[in-house]
């Protein structure tokens, strides 16, 4: 029996070793936020998460706070080809070219995962298209004040949720207000409105066509994206939209991150 064990063991170990890191696209800038901080957070804390191998496009515009900024590798078709899943924490809302945000959108209705953080929620709001609202999973036009919001997990059963608490405190961000949730969405977590007197889903899953969609409106400041318990949610939010989620929350197989 312990050669048995010993056996599987050392196969755990080099299947392990075999597996690839996930190749994750993380595309980040815009008006608003400290995104050159946030996307090293991010980076690093979901790579001492998860087995990832991160490529980061940032770009800015050259006028400050200019929320109409194309991002050039978007304007490529195949601009998401050799990547498992791409973070978007961008935040370009008046974008109005349907064609270009219908091109940001299609890889992820081809099957392409998605990850979306925060202002990802809030771009491209100003074009007169539905496909990235669709790809995100909701319409969302405006936010609440800055203030400190009590996060409320509405799926304990679900493996990206699991083991998180009933309710935390995340201090000091900005409730995003849901104005349309779109037929595949599935709600993850909530909190309460003071402007709108109801609760908004702030942690959600979307399928949008082959695509696996895991969103969260949560992650203004930096603070809260160094929180371990957020780092923990988009982790599993990441590894689930690729399928290398475990039924207990755990990445699969030769998916945990990498013993330094």
């Amino acid at each position: 029996m312990k050669k048995i064990a010993l056996f599987l063991a050392l196969a755990a170990a080099a299947f392990a070793q075999e597996v690839k890191p996930l190749k994750v696209l993380m595309v980040c800038g815009g008006c608003c936020h400290d995104y050159a901080n946030q996307k090293m957070i991010l980076a690093e804390g979901l790579s001492a998460r998860a087995n990832l191998e991160f490529t980061i496009v940032h770009e800015e515009s050259r006028v400050k706070d200019d929320r109409t900024h194309q991002v050039s590798i978007y304007k490529n078709a195949d601009w998401a080809k050799g990547y498992d899943v791409v973070i978007h924490n961008e935040c370009f809302g008046a974008v109005t070219d349907v064609e270009f945000v219908n091109g940001i959108a299609k890889p992820h209705f081809d099957g392409v995962p998605a990850v979306m953080l925060h202002c990802s929620t809030h771009s491209y709001r100003a074009a007169k298209t539905d496909e990235w609202r669709k790809c995100l999973g909701q319409t969302s036009m405006s936010h609440e004040k800055n203030r400190d919001l009590k996060v409320r997990n509405v799926a304990e059963d679900h493996p990206v949720m699991k083991g998180f608490p009933k309710e935390w405190l995340d201090i000091k961000d900005e409730l995003y207000k849901n104005e349309k949730l779109w037929e595949n969405f599935k709600p993850l977590a909530t909190a309460y409105g003071e402007d709108t007197k109801k609760d908004h889903h702030v942690i959600w899953l979307n399928e949008y066509g082959q695509g696996k969609v895991f969103g969260t409106t949560l992650g203004h400041g930096n603070h809260t994206m160094e929180d371990p318990l957020y780092l923990d949610l988009v982790a599993r939010g990441l590894l689930w939209s690729c399928g290398k989620l475990d039924d207990s929350g755990k990445p699969l197989p030769g998916y945990e991150a990498k013993q330094k």
